[in-house]
């Protein structure tokens, strides 16, 4: 166990340099293994997801070769295994081997997946998809068994734009008989670089991005190389410390279009900043316009960087609103927001907060991923120690977080929980 602590009140400033995506690449490294030969994918951030993707590779009879910043995952020899509990539970993105699987086997064994809790996760999405290819599936002692004779292309629909399930369907169509058709699909830039991956390895795939994807069913799949996009969330996450704390703050390796919908909220609070091409310039926000967010799926505002923008939302001057509307549990931040001085109020899944605040340090719990982002967030604009636990939680989404805020500023330091 691990614990986080940081001085604040420090300016920011210097560069930091945005890492490949975390939702991408957790969802390349199951699509490599539908090569019948090498695949490698450049950009890969180290965080501990990738190390459980990793092993469960191995676990598969996959093979590894690893540099800083790329992974060739040589799949000629992959046989099938059941993925255990201890490895699926550790992350979400597990459920990604389900698709993998299926088209590669057509038979999967896999414990349930964990990761964050936000409520449901909406995984009936995934299996409806399956079965809808042709799958039987079944539950035994909390572990999903999935068998198909044959999959069949065919037609299906989401209920809800899931990037997940757009993602585990596309996997799972790649090798089926014939014709796939989702509507409703996720429109999210990690899909289509998912997609892109596949294309190279010899899938038929169009219209990723939109909300109608079309897949044709091949039979084999080579060798491919594919680039991890820019992480947006890593990205927003520290163009809103910039917002806090930065002076001439420059985030680099970014993809603007990406963050439309964080930047423009940014415009209606009134934060300025400048954008290069592939890099923004940010600096301290002095007076902040109250606004309401409405999370959506993309290209609404991502509901990842709906915790972290709160601790912005505390520092302007009125009352500002955030409605959650995709998962239902997704407020572990706000009592220890409210600990360090907030004034938040919840009503389902509406938060109203009203502002100014300046937070102070204290000892804090990071609940998920997200909700860890936004209590650093907090903490670096204190002038007292605060203290996070659960740090295993920001680590899974954050490479290199200590350097990286280190080296333009804060005062940042990891320590082992004795």
């Amino acid at each position: 166990m691990k614990k986080m602590i940081i001085k604040g009140g420090n300016k920011l400033s210097g560069s930091i340099t945005i890492n490949g995506a975390k939702n991408s690449a957790v969802a390349l490294l199951p699509a490599a293994i539908l090569s019948d030969e090498t695949v490698i994918i450049k950009n890969i951030p180290q965080i501990t997801d990738i190390e459980v993707l990793e092993e469960i590779i191995l676990l598969l009879n996959g093979k590894i070769n690893k540099t800083d910043s790329s992974l060739e995952i040589d799949a000629r020899n992959i046989k099938n295994a059941v993925i255990p509990e201890n490895l699926s539970k550790k992350l979400r993105a597990s459920y990604y081997f389900m698709g993998a699987l299926l088209a590669k086997f057509k038979h999967v064994e896999i414990s349930f997946p964990g990761g964050c809790n936000f409520g449901a996760r909406q995984i009936d999405f995934h299996l409806q998809g399956f079965s809808s290819l042709g799958a039987i599936i079944k539950e035994e002692n909390d572990k999903f068994i999935i068998d198909a004779s044959s999959l069949q292309g065919t037609v299906i629909k989401l209920p809800f734009a899931s990037v997940g399930a757009t993602i585990n369907i596309m996997l799972a169509a790649t090798k089926a008989i014939g014709k796939t058709v989702i509507h409703n699909a996720a429109k999210e830039p990690e899909i289509i670089n998912v997609a892109e991956l596949l294309n190279n390895m010899g899938a038929k795939i169009i219209g990723a991005g939109t909300e109608l994807i079309e897949i044709e069913g091949v039979k084999k799949l080579k060798s491919a190389t594919i680039e991890v996009i820019p992480d947006r969330i890593e990205a927003g996450t520290y163009i809103i410390a910039g917002a806090l704390m930065g002076e001439d703050l420059k985030i680099t390796n970014i993809n603007p279009q990406h963050l439309n919908a964080l930047l423009e909220t940014l415009k209606k609070m009134e934060v300025n900043f400048i954008i290069n091409k592939n890099e923004i310039i940010i600096n301290q926000a002095n007076k902040i316009k109250p606004t309401y967010i409405r999370t959506a799926v993309y290209p609404g505002f991502p509901t990842d960087l709906a915790q972290p923008i709160s601790v912005l939302l505390a520092k302007a001057n009125g009352l500002s609103y955030i409605e959650e509307t995709i998962y239902e549990k997704r407020m572990g931040h706000v009592e220890y927001l409210k600990k360090m001085g907030a004034k938040i109020d919840i009503e389902n899944n509406l938060e109203k907060i009203t502002g100014p605040t300046s937070f102070k340090g204290t000892e804090v719990q990071a609940s998920d991923l997200r909700a860890g982002a936004t209590l650093f967030l907090a903490a670096l604009t204190s002038k007292e120690e605060t203290t996070i636990s659960n740090v295993e939680f920001i680590l899974r989404g954050y490479e290199k977080i200590v350097k990286k805020l280190s080296s333009v500023g804060a005062n940042i330091r990891i320590e082992e929980i004795k």
